[in-house]
């Protein structure tokens, strides 16, 4: 009898520890028509992912939508190639692509088609993010030379400028990588003093993130409830992810390397990005109740997979990300078990 209690005891110790760390199964996106490699990025409620495969013959290929266990592939804009980012509840997919004559546009893939969208009076524009309403956000040229975020509201088809944070000024770089269901926008701008700075852009005015004490940051993504994700340099010269929510930026860290990234983030508040090791190996995390881990313990042993970043991840908590399955580059989406 006591031994019965003592491992009854020791059982219901072991059981919450072992249930604690959520574990999950492993899809191979596969690549479009037998290319060499794929990666994945942006995901959505229904486990659809945008991204880009090569072609056969390791040709530069097309952006893809990764939909009941296949991958759609969305072409191009007519110059042979093509990159997608994101997909919206609806499956609708944003990137970019060239059009003849050299330029790349950004995108909009609805309905089986692929349309450009307009631009800011410049010659390019890069589509990276996409809401449930079709709203989509990236960068985009000026007339002057310049690169501005924009936001591109679909009932209007027209890209509003959102400015920059202070510096104005050509072959610089400034753009929306995150959109929410609430047409807020972050992403990264230089301020007038020089820095590099993570943005948050509602209701017409753009807010500076601050950073990390390390002089810059960059926003990759947004939820729904304003909770932004992205890096930021810290005092010691690293780079570590982070999350901002309510005005306040919280220190996320690394995986023991000098560089962490937090990519995604869901409605629950749960990010994935990257981090980079000493050695030099890149490493995809989930961050969820206060710990970074990495998604690479938390698949089944001996699998084949390295995980390597992971770029996107819904309320059900599914991943999708980019990795190596028996040394090949293949895209992933990882589903709860």
């Amino acid at each position: 009898m006591k031994r019965a209690r003592f491992l009854m005891g020791f059982l219901a110790v072991l059981i919450p520890l072992t249930l604690s760390a959520q574990t999950y199964t492993v899809t191979d996106l596969g690549t479009l028509r037998g290319g060499d490699s794929s990666v994945g990025f942006g995901l959505n409620a229904r486990g659809q992912v945008a991204g880009v495969s090569t072609l056969p013959n390791n040709a530069y290929g097309h952006g893809f939508l990764f939909i009941k266990g296949k991958l759609k592939d969305l072409g191009d804009l007519g110059a042979g190639w093509s990159d997608s980012f994101q997909v919206n509840a609806s499956g609708e997919v944003t990137g970019y692509a060239p059009i003849p004559g050299g330029n790349v546009r950004a995108y909009i893939y609805r309905k089986g088609h692929m349309t450009q969208l307009p631009t800011l009076a410049g010659g390019s524009t890069q589509g990276y993010s996409i809401n449930d309403h079709g709203h989509i956000t990236g960068a985009a040229d000026t007339s002057n030379g310049e690169v501005h975020p924009y936001l591109y509201l679909f009932r209007n088809g027209k890209l509003l400028d959102l400015g920059t944070l202070g510096l104005h000024q050509q072959s610089v770089w400034n753009s929306g990588n995150g959109i929410n269901n609430s047409d807020e926008v972050a992403g990264i701008s230089w301020t007038a003093s020089g820095a590099i700075q993570g943005f948050l852009w509602k209701k017409g005015k753009m807010i500076d993130l601050g950073d990390l004490g390390g002089g810059y940051s960059r926003a990759w993504a947004i939820n729904d409830h304003e909770q932004i994700v992205g890096e930021s340099s810290v005092a010691n010269g690293n780079t570590d992810a982070f999350l901002w929510a309510k005005g306040k930026m919280k220190d996320l860290g690394t995986l023991g390397g000098t560089l962490g990234r937090a990519l995604a983030i869901n409605n629950s508040g749960v990010a994935v990005g990257d981090s980079y090791r000493n050695d030099g190996t890149d490493v995809a995390f989930v961050y969820r109740k206060g710990k970074m881990l990495d998604l690479n313990q938390l698949i089944p042993a001996n699998s084949g997979w390295v995980l390597e970043t992971a770029e996107g991840v819904n309320d059900a908590g599914q991943i999708s990300g980019t990795g190596t399955f028996n040394g090949a580059e293949r895209g992933f989406l990882l589903t709860p078990r």
